[in-house]
């Protein structure tokens, strides 16, 4: 049976049984365990004959709906936001990490192709970084301390100010989604750009390592939920072109709805990151060792988040699903 005539055999079941596991109200466990084993029956056959396709994925998410249902703990903490940071997202998260590692690809090629440029062009770093900038970093260092720049506001200024930009630029990002995707790899192309004309200026004053180990701090966070916010972006941007068997409006609303729970789950990263860069960042005489410590600290709480528990959660659901089924 080709895949649209099976959606089409099947959308109004799938629909209805949408409808019943987005009730807040309880289901009966007997017409629960009936949905949950359709969904599951369907889902195995949809991944014989049509494997990575949408239909795939939907599938997936009502018979992991359906599940989670089945399995809830009846004692459940009512902290609706703990559980979508702790369980649902990072589950919903696992279809697209195909987007963000394309983010990321595209991320890390234009960081090199900043660095390059500064490193061919002398007048480069100016144009991307502005000659104040640069004008005021090259008397800081001239007075021996190049990071003066993250000592200069208050503390507690600095880190509301650096927290609501971080969150309005990732909310841009993915916003920008909407011109097919072209938006977002145009914010990250700039974003990375300067990133890299950054990095090769003090690279080129014998700065790289001071620089490396103050930014850093913060930037771990602050540059990774950028991506973050471009796989958003890009999301968006897929739910437009490639609408599979869904009409192209209700595809891009369905994208919409995906990037922006992508993006709600960064807000407490960019809190952290704003938090560092406000009040730990300006300590330029802390030790090598706590400034690594720091950064690779921070580099293993987004890795584990965003690559690991995804494919964790999903692997776990899938071997729970196939226990309930035998």
């Amino acid at each position: 049976m080709r895949e649209a005539a099976f959606v089409r055999q099947n959308k109004d079941k799938w629909g209805k049984y949408e409808s019943i596991l987005q009730n807040k109200n309880r289901i009966a466990p007997e017409e629960l365990s009936g949905i949950y084993i359709e969904l599951s029956d369907d889902l195995s056959y949809a991944k014989t004959y049509y494997s990575g396709s949408n239909t795939v994925a939907y599938l997936n998410g009502l018979a992991s709906a359906a599940h989670q249902k089945i399995y809830k703990n009846k004692k459940e903490s009512g902290n609706r936001f703990v559980k979508f940071y702790t369980k649902e997202f990072p589950l919903h998260f696992y279809r697209f990490r195909h987007q963000l590692w394309l983010s990321f690809a595209i991320f890390a090629l234009f960081t090199l192709i900043g660095a390059y440029s500064a490193a061919t062009n002398g007048a480069f770093v100016r144009s991307i970084l502005g000659d104040a900038y640069v004008n005021m970093t090259l008397e800081n260092i001239a007075n021996q301390d190049p990071m003066a720049v993250y000592k200069q506001a208050a503390q507690t200024d600095m880190f509301l100010g650096i927290t609501i930009n971080n969150i309005r630029v990732a909310l841009t990002t993915f916003s920008f989604g909407v011109l097919a995707g072209l938006g977002s790899v145009y914010l990250l192309m700039q974003n990375a750009v300067m990133l890299g004309s950054f990095q090769y200026f003090f690279y080129d004053k014998g700065l790289l390592w001071e620089s490396a180990r103050t930014i850093w701090i913060h930037g771990t966070i602050e540059i990774s939920v950028i991506i973050i916010a471009g796989c958003a972006g890009l999301v968006v941007g897929r739910g437009i072109l490639f609408p599979g068997t869904y009409s192209r409006l209700k595809s891009f609303m369905m994208a919409i709805k995906d990037g922006l729970k992508i993006v709600m789950s960064t807000i407490p990263f960019f809190i952290v990151a704003g938090f560092l860069e406000g009040f730990v960042t300006r300590m330029t005489s802390m030790p090598d060792w706590l400034a690594i410590l720091i950064i690779s600290s921070s580099l293993m709480l987004i890795l584990f988040y965003y690559v690991y528990y995804p494919i964790y959660l999903h692997k776990r659901t899938e071997n729970d699903q196939r226990t309930y089924q035998v």
